[in-house]
């Protein structure tokens, strides 16, 4: 059985909550209505009584031997013109001379009449020849005597019509009270409806609890940017890799320092502090989603691939070398040429000792010797020439081999592709270690390319400088450039 949507209920809730209130506003209003006919019959009735008992018809027609001969006329004029149901004027013993029904004249009043007997004016309700009626009693006055009573009333049962009047017209009003807000609750539940895409309230719970905690468990960061910029969501990963203060939603990129990296529509790497970041960004009806990635691992270790790349190439091209110089060699011999093939052969492995003992002899790191030897061999290869220099003389230097291999594997291919010869310097003193690269391209000014990552190839992706420099910050040494040649000073731990 399928739930209600949280519109659907949202609807119901609603409609009961205006048809509760417009029924408690129409009892209230009915129960106020009906005092206020109440207390208006009241206020009629006594003033009509005491207008009459003030009359000097009244009080003359009291001293006549049958009063009732001018006061039944007098009442029944003043009973039409005023509205009343009745004006019953009496004998301070209750005896009536007036009465809406002529019959009833001569009886006793049917009612109190002992606080008018002491010259005061009051109303109560009271059941009478009529029936239920709100009346007044109030004394008539002679030279400070009570000479006669006069009542008035008008019957509950007139209240009630009059009630039941007011009552159709504002049942008319409820009505219509509850057709508006019926129909507002519907056009409200309708948006609702549209906005919750029609899921209740569980489903809706469900899904808050699913966002949340793929939001802040996914390792990826992601970032939700505003069509104005403001950042409205970032999850923990995005704050951890970017390093974005707690308070970044709501602020402008551009406040965060985050402008130059959200910037674009594909992929792209940047380097943040120490981190190696691929930054993709889509646009979206609600702005631009971007997600972030921490590549700096795989980064180093593409890097370690392509250096154990270099040395299986190096190794193949020296095979292929060796290979073509063995065959010269055993041609030489089958020709009986035996000295000149012993001289071929001697000059080359007299070569490759002399630079393996060159690069040994200098470098005493064997990951970075290792280094060294291959880029030699790409760099002939590749029609470049790889020089150390004599008075290079590095022992173990107490640093981390991989960061070595990233500062000077990517100064070194960045030399080769520029130019023809490279020249490395590697030496190491009491307290730095120097790395010094050089070659005879165009070179260099400024130390932008170590920020954003720098490349002569035109394709706006190069990183191998921005590693070179953020290896550099790792290690808490400092690099710099002068034309085309670089220089790397690092602490000794």
């Amino acid at each position: 059985m399928r739930r209600w949507s949280l519109a659907g209920q949202m609807l119901v809730l609603q409609l009961l909550v205006v048809a509760v209130t417009a029924a408690g506003g129409a009892v209230l209003a009915l129960l106020q209505a009906h005092e206020l006919l109440q207390e208006e019959a009241g206020a009629t009735a006594r003033a009509v009584a005491v207008s009459v008992a003030a009359s000097p018809d009244v009080l003359e027609a009291l001293g006549e031997p049958d009063p009732s001969v001018r006061l039944q006329p007098y009442a029944q004029r003043a009973r039409a013109a005023t509205g009343v149901d009745f004006i019953t004027i009496m004998r301070t013993d209750g005896t009536r001379y007036t009465h809406p029904n002529e019959a009833e004249i001569g009886k006793r009043f049917l009612g109190h009449i002992e606080p008018a007997l002491r010259g005061e004016t009051f109303t109560e309700t009271y059941t009478g020849t009529l029936g239920a009626s709100k009346r007044a009693v109030t004394p008539v006055m002679a030279g400070g005597q009570v000479r006669g009573l006069v009542s008035a009333g008008i019957t509950i049962e007139r209240i009630s019509a009059r009630l039941r009047d007011q009552l159709a017209w504002g049942g008319l009003i409820v009505a219509l009270a509850l057709g508006l807000g019926a129909a507002g609750t519907w056009l409200v539940t309708a948006r609702l409806r549209r906005q919750t895409h029609g899921l209740g309230p569980v489903e809706l719970g469900r899904i808050h609890e699913h966002h949340d905690a793929v939001l802040h468990t996914v390792r990826e960061g992601l970032l939700l940017v505003g069509r104005d910029g403001t950042l409205t969501l970032c999850n923990d990963a995005a704050r951890l890799l970017l390093g974005l203060p707690a308070d970044a939603e709501g602020r402008h990129v551009r406040e965060l320092g985050l402008d130059t990296v959200l910037a674009g529509d594909e992929e792209r790497v940047h380097l943040v502090g120490d981190r190696v970041l691929a930054v993709n960004s889509a646009a979206s009806r609600l702005g631009t989603v971007v997600t972030v990635r921490d590549h700096t691992e795989l980064q180093a270790l593409t890097g370690q691939l392509d250096a154990e790349r270099g040395f299986a190439e190096s190794l193949r091209s020296a095979a292929h070398e060796a290979a073509n110089r063995l065959h010269t060699v055993i041609t030489l011999v089958e020709l009986g040429r035996t000295e000149q093939a012993v001289a071929l052969g001697t000059a080359e492995l007299r070569a490759a000792q002399e630079l393996t003992d060159r690069v040994v002899g200098a470098v005493r790191e064997p990951v970075l010797a290792a280094l060294l030897l291959g880029k030699s061999a790409e760099a002939a290869e590749r029609g470049a020439e790889l020089v150390i220099t004599q008075d290079s003389e590095l022992d173990d230097p107490g640093l981390d081999p991989r960061e070595l291999v990233t500062i000077v594997g990517n100064l070194i291919d960045n030399a080769i592709d520029a130019a023809g010869r490279v020249e490395v310097h590697l030496s190491a003193g009491e307290r730095e270690v120097l790395i010094r690269v050089s070659d005879d391209g165009p070179g260099l000014t400024g130390t932008d390319a170590f920020e954003k990552g720098w490349t002569t190839k035109g394709d706006g992706r190069g990183l191998g400088l921005a590693l070179v420099g953020q290896a550099v910050r790792r290690l808490g040494g400092t690099i710099g450039v002068e034309g085309s040649t670089f220089t790397v000073r690092l602490p000794k731990p």
